[in-house]
C-alpha cells in the first residue's frame, strides 16, 4: 500500500475528536501512516551559510573581536576545524576546499610554535601569519564593496525604467536650388524687363565688382531677399545681366545663399554669414 493509501486508511480508523496532524487531499488523519520513509536529509536547517573558508575564518574573527592583524591562531583553529568536521560528516564535496584550509592554519600554527631563528643579516623574521592576513583583509574588502553593490537601486529589482515612445519629427530640409531653377527665375526677370523698358541700343561700361558690393548692400540687415528684388522695379537689361553675373559670382565664392521653401517656391538669397 502507498502512501496516499495508507494516509487514508488511517483518517478513516482515526478518532474523529482527535485534532489531526495534518491534512491530505482535504482528509484529516491523527496518525502517521504505516511504512512512511523519512530521509535523513529531508530537513536541514542552515544556522550560517559561508561562501568559502576565507568567508568562515572571517566570521570566526570578527564575532569574537579578534585583531586580525594578530590571530591567535589556537583558538581560531580549533573553532574553525570543528565546523569542518560538521562539514565533512554532512557534505564531502563541500568540505575539500575548508580542508585544504585547515590544513594552512595547522601549518601556520606549527610554524609559530617552532623556535624563530634570527641572523644579522636576515633582520626580523617574517610573521607566517602575514600571507594569510593579507588575504583576509583583501577579501573584506571585496565583501564590503560587494554588500554596497548590491545595496543599490537594482534595475528590474527594485524599480522598473519607465519607457516613454515620443514621436520625434525631422527637420524638414529645404530643397537645392539648382541651375534650372536660377534659369527659369532669370527668365522671369527678362520677360519683366521686356514688359516695361523699350528696347534701346546703348553702349554702357558696368562692372560685376561694383554690382557684387551693391548686391552684398542690399542684403545687409535683411533676412531674405526674393531674387527678383535684386533688380528693381523699373529693369535695366544690361544692368540686368550684370547683376545676375555678379550674383553667381557671389554664390561660387561662398558669400551669399540661394535657396527656396519648396519645389517652384520664390527663391530668396541671404548672405552666407547671416545667422538664421
Amino acid at each position: 500500500m502507498d502512501i496516499v493509501s495508507d494516509a487514508v486508511a488511517s483518517a478513516e480508523t482515526a478518532d474523529p475528536g482527535a485534532t489531526p496532524l495534518a491534512r491530505l487531499y482535504g482528509e484529516p488523519f491523527t496518525e502517521l501512516p504505516r511504512d512512511l520513509y523519512i530521509p535523513p536529509d529531508a530537513l536541514e536547517v542552515f544556522l550560517d551559510a559561508f561562501e568559502g573558508p576565507l568567508d568562515l575564518l572571517l566570521y570566526l574573527i570578527r564575532r569574537q573581536n579578534f585583531n586580525i592583524l594578530d590571530i591567535p591562531m589556537a583558538r581560531v583553529t580549533e573553532q574553525y576545524l570543528t565546523y569542518v568536521e560538521e562539514v565533512r560528516s554532512r557534505n564531502l564535496e563541500l568540505a575539500a576546499e575548508y580542508l585544504l584550509m585547515a590544513a594552512l592554519l595547522i601549518e601556520i600554527k606549527s610554524r609559530m610554535l617552532l623556535p624563530v631563528l634570527r641572523s644579522d643579516e636576515a633582520g626580523e623574521a617574517e610573521d607566517p601569519r602575514a600571507e594569510l592576513v593579507r588575504r583576509l583583509l583583501e577579501y573584506e574588502r571585496i565583501k564590503r564593496a560587494a554588500l554596497e553593490l548590491d545595496a543599490l537601486p537594482l534595475a528590474e529589482r527594485d524599480f522598473w525604467p519607465a519607457q516613454v515612445m515620443i514621436e520625434v519629427s525631422a527637420a524638414a530640409a529645404l530643397p537645392e536650388v539648382n541651375a534650372d531653377d536660377l534659369r527659369v527665375a532669370w527668365l522671369e526677370v527678362i520677360k519683366r524687363a521686356k514688359l516695361t523698358l523699350h528696347h534701346r541700343i546703348g553702349r554702357a561700361e558696368l562692372s560685376v565688382r561694383e554690382h557684387m558690393s551693391m548686391v552684398l548692400r542690399r542684403l545687409k540687415g535683411e533676412r531674405f531677399v526674393e531674387f527678383a528684388d535684386l533688380f528693381g522695379e523699373r529693369i535695366d537689361v544690361q544692368v540686368a545681366v550684370v547683376t545676375f553675373l555678379a550674383l553667381l559670382e557671389l554664390v561660387r565664392e561662398s558669400l551669399v545663399e540661394v535657396t527656396q521653401a519648396e519645389a517652384y517656391a520664390p527663391i530668396y538669397v541671404r548672405l552666407a554669414f547671416t545667422p538664421t
